[in-house]
């Protein structure tokens, strides 16, 4: 009996101290049972000082009634849990340590609460990163482009000064912005700004695979583990060792993976699927998503304690509608790439396409930017680029309008591109001169030939109405037409 009970004890301590964060055990007085590995590291006690003692030494407040800022106290008892609380613990030297608390109270055989588990995720190197962001910017000063990634306004300026702070840690990172908004661009500049950029980058898209296909595409699997498993597969996780592995839609991973993912964050190890092999594996975790995780939590959606890992170094990414500042110098940087690729001697863009750019709302973000470049490159003949050589649903008012008014990204898309086809949008060959005449007619003839409101209905100005009938050969009065 007791060498069951003293294996029993060993196996506990040796769990617990294969455990990341720190974690110990208090009884219903306070007194601290266990201590692991971990808590050692972030508070300087070795376990023969810890053992024993009332838990106040981590926190004065520990044996008292509650007080704003303190959590591991009495009132742990009362509500027989805590999750996720910010707070600080005092370390053996005097300083103290910033940590995320969770706990759960232990009950005994008759209901009564004997004591608490208590873990503490140690958010010290976070903390002396957002430090750092406020020096870096006033040191860096104002940066136009970062790895690739263009940007003048101020909110760039501060999404370049975090790229900088995660590429000099290994925390991870979740990246949040719209689709399209260039979550990819930020972790590979992170990836390759940082000690791993000789290691691999591997990618993975969530959403475009399904569940079981997921799992063994990051895990790997085994021959034999399911139908078609004729050999053995690394996943992804194992061919980015060393490096980093970039989870883009993180939002939509299924419950089964999450557990996973959250076994290879915590522990830094994971099973094949059909294994039971453990592997261990050294790979720093980048995850992007444009669905908002707080409120997939509170629907049971997604895996609070998985969010709260993935979201160590939060990075906002913004839509190009709340950057205005930078949509001229994409434009210039776009024109460049594709007269490049085109060889087309296209030098820039009209005022009148400009204007029209700038009011657009760009639900699709860079990615749609770009998209309407690289379609004026295939009607532009050369030249600047005018309003006629932009897609039909970002210089047509109406269409603008139901575009803009949509707040649901995939509704957004869809009604852009079911307009566009209401509109008799054409995709195939056209000769460019005789579409733009007719283009025009058909705006004259539904405004009345009223040239204002012709010129809203294809969202340029009345004067380049005019100009543009004279260069079509329109007369200003529809009797004269032949």
């Amino acid at each position: 009996m007791a060498e069951s009970y003293e294996r029993e004890a060993l196996e506990l301590a040796a769990i617990l101290d294969s455990i990341a964060d720190g974690v110990f055990v208090i009884g219903d007085d306070h007194a601290v049972r266990r201590w692991n590995r971990a808590m050692t590291a972030l508070t300087g006690y070795a376990p023969e000082e810890a053992l024993g003692r009332s838990c106040a030494f981590l926190s004065p407040d520990c044996a008292r009634p509650a007080r704003p800022g303190y959590v591991l106290d009495c009132d742990l008892f009362a509500e027989g849990k805590l999750d996720n609380r910010e707070m600080r613990v005092r370390r053996k030297d005097g300083s103290e340590a910033p940590v995320i608390a969770s706990a759960r109270v232990i009950y005994d055989q008759g209901g009564r609460p004997d004591g608490a588990v208590v873990t503490l995720k140690d958010l010290s190197s976070v903390k002396v990163l957002e430090r750092e962001v406020d020096r870096l910017r006033r040191e860096v000063g104002e940066r136009h482009e970062f790895h690739r990634i263009i940007g003048k306004s101020h909110a760039m300026q501060e999404v370049f000064s975090l790229i900088e702070m995660a590429s000099a840690s290994t925390v991870t990172v979740l990246i949040r912005g719209e689709t399209g908004a260039g979550k990819e661009l930020v972790a590979r500049a992170i990836h390759y700004h940082s000690d791993r950029r000789d290691g691999p980058l591997i990618t993975v898209n969530c959403s475009a695979l399904s569940e079981s296909l997921l799992e063994s595409e990051l895990f790997g699997h085994v021959k034999g583990a399911f139908t078609g498993a004729i050999k053995d597969h690394p996943g992804r996780f194992e061919r980015a060792h060393g490096g980093t592995l970039f989870l883009d839609e993180a939002g939509e991973l299924p419950a089964s993976i999450q557990v996973k993912l959250l076994r290879v964050l915590q522990e830094r190890e994971f099973e094949r699927v059909g294994d039971t092999r453990v592997r261990h594996v050294d790979v720093r975790v980048i995850a992007a998503t444009h669905r908002d995780l707080r409120r997939l939590v509170a629907e049971g959606a997604f895996r609070e304690d998985l969010f709260y890992r993935l979201n160590v170094f939060p990075i906002h990414l913004p839509p190009l509608r709340a950057r205005k500042d930078d949509i001229e110098p994409l434009v210039r940087r776009f024109i460049e790439q594709f007269r490049e690729q085109t060889g087309k001697p296209i030098t820039g863009v009209d005022p009148d396409a400009m204007r029209i750019i700038m009011d657009y709302c760009w639900p699709g973000n860079v990615r749609e930017l770009e998209n309407a470049i690289e379609h004026a490159f295939v009607t532009c003949p050369g030249g600047a680029i005018g309003p006629f050589d932009l897609p039909i649903e970002i210089r047509r008012l109406e269409l603008q309008r139901e575009v803009c008014s949509e707040t649901d990204e995939g509704g957004a898309e869809e009604a852009r591109f079911a307009s566009a086809r209401a509109a008799g949008a054409e995709t195939g060959p056209r000769r460019r001169r005789g579409a733009d005449r007719d283009e025009m007619l058909r705006a004259l003839e539904a405004s009345g030939w009223n040239k204002a409101e012709a010129a809203r209905r294809l969202g340029i100005t009345r004067t380049s109405v005019w100009r543009r009938m004279r260069a079509l050969g329109i007369p200003m009065d529809p009797s004269e037409l032949g």
